[in-house]
């Protein structure tokens, strides 16, 4: 790899990992625009390592109150605000986790193609423009309701077909059940921090089983620019829906499948 590759495909990985508009769309541009070859397993472990940094230390102060409510909740010390949001976190991460358990494979093989990906950020981009314009609320993360938290994580599961997007399908569930956006947005990225654990431990036992040699550098590199890029991806997404909304990431998804199909078709 050369550094232009570790810096793209870093950024990249930042940015599209939270923002409402399907990484596998992207990795799939990456290719189409280059002569790249594959990165190798270990570049993509070290760059879901720098995601998923960036998403905790954002989050470092809600997650700590977080894991301290939630196990007292274990212990008998009751049910507060907090432990009910880390609760509905764990249990928002069931299905995806049972999902990519039984569909992975079929999905890897089967679901990858450019077209797939094309209708996949066409129909939910459409999907999340009427949840964005129509059906949006006031409530917030501690609002939620265990039956509010099974339904986003449902719609999580969806995530797993190629130009979906988990933080867009996460986020239009919640716009659908009532939530601001800020709120929604919050709640799809703390629910990214278990999905993006279950994805790189999978990723780091394959990475064992090869045995692979691996270049440091090169992975301490991309770790840090996915982690800063995504730290700053976060924190200007949150600022800018309150401001603007969904619609800009709504036309960008249609104009990119819109690409696709036209490219692959």
């Amino acid at each position: 790899m050369d550094w232009l590759q570790v810096v793209v495909l870093a950024i990249v990985q930042g940015l599209t990992e939270f923002l409402p508009v399907s990484s596998s769309a992207h990795l799939i541009l990456v290719p189409v625009l280059t002569d790249w070859g594959d990165q190798g397993l270990a570049f993509d472990v070290a760059l879901h390592i720098g995601s998923l940094a960036a998403v905790v230390f954002y989050f470092r102060q809600e997650l700590v109150k977080m894991t301290l409510s939630w196990s007292g909740s274990l212990v008998g010390r009751g049910m507060d605000a907090d432990a009910r949001l880390a609760w509905w976190v764990v249990l928002a991460t069931i299905p995806v986790g049972l999902a990519g358990l039984i569909f992975h494979d079929d999905i890897a093989e089967r679901m990858r193609s450019p077209l797939i990906i094309a209708f996949g950020l066409i129909a939910f981009g459409l999907l999340l423009a009427y949840a964005d314009l129509r059906h949006r609320g006031r409530r917030d993360e501690y609002q939620l309701t265990l039956r509010d938290a099974l339904l986003i994580g449902l719609a999580q599961a969806l995530a797993l077909i190629p130009g979906t997007s988990r933080s867009g399908i996460t986020i239009t569930a919640a716009l659908l059940l009532g939530m601001n956006r800020e709120a929604a947005a919050r709640f799809s990225f703390l629910m990214s921090i278990p999905v993006i654990v279950m994805a790189g431990g999978m990723e780091v036992l394959a990475l064992v089983r090869d045995a692979a040699e691996v270049e440091w550098v090169t992975l301490v590199v991309g770790g840090l620019l996915s982690a800063i890029s995504a730290y700053l991806c976060i924190h200007y997404f949150l600022a800018f829906i309150k401001r603007v909304g969904m619609q800009p990431f709504v036309i960008y998804r249609l104009l990119l499948g819109a690409w696709l199909l036209w490219l692959f078709w």
